[in-house]
């Protein structure tokens, strides 16, 4: 059976609410710990943005807000920062901090901003979304790898050849 639990969410910096969407097989909360654990197909979804994992423990503070998520077991990904990037990926652990929209990405991780065509491959990963910056490091034995899809130089050559034809 699956569970749906509407959380509203409000931004620090606006007092507009927005919804946070959780759906998991199964749903286990503890009002006075403030913390609330999902587990089976975990599904987050909040605008634009939506995580996928095995297992979702939500941290909230006193007044019942979400202060940190942390999913585990082969977790998905989709997000748009402030500026409006897009990435999107995988890892094994994801810790979400809303109060400062971080994301840490640990283990297996394999992180697309789709919008600049860029990848980073490592063991840990943290992405600051208002500021618009990404720090890696790599396994013991595995260096952080990063790609970027760059355009060939002969095709830049081409069309500068094109340009002072058409003159």
């Amino acid at each position: 059976m699956k569970i749906i639990m509407i959380l509203s969410v409000f931004l620090a910096s606006s007092l507009i609410s927005q919804e946070l969407k959780i759906k998991a097989d199964q749903f286990d909360g503890d009002e006075k710990s403030g913390i609330s654990i999902f587990t089976g197909n975990v599904n987050i979804v909040r605008k634009n943005d939506e995580l996928n994992a095995s297992k979702v423990t939500v941290h909230t503070d006193e007044s019942h807000q979400p202060k940190k998520y942390i999913a585990q077991g082969n977790v998905s990904f989709h997000i748009e920062t402030v500026e409006g990037s897009l990435y999107e990926g995988v890892a094994q652990k994801v810790i979400y901090m809303p109060s400062v929209k971080e994301y840490h990405f640990f283990k297996d991780v394999h992180l697309k901003q789709i919008d600049e065509k860029k990848e980073i491959i490592g063991d840990e990963v943290i992405l600051k979304t208002i500021e618009g910056k990404a720090y890696a490091k790599g396994a013991k034995k595995e260096p952080v790898i990063m790609i970027f899809k760059i355009q060939k130089e002969e095709d830049n050559s081409t069309k500068k050849t094109e340009k002072k034809q058409e003159k």
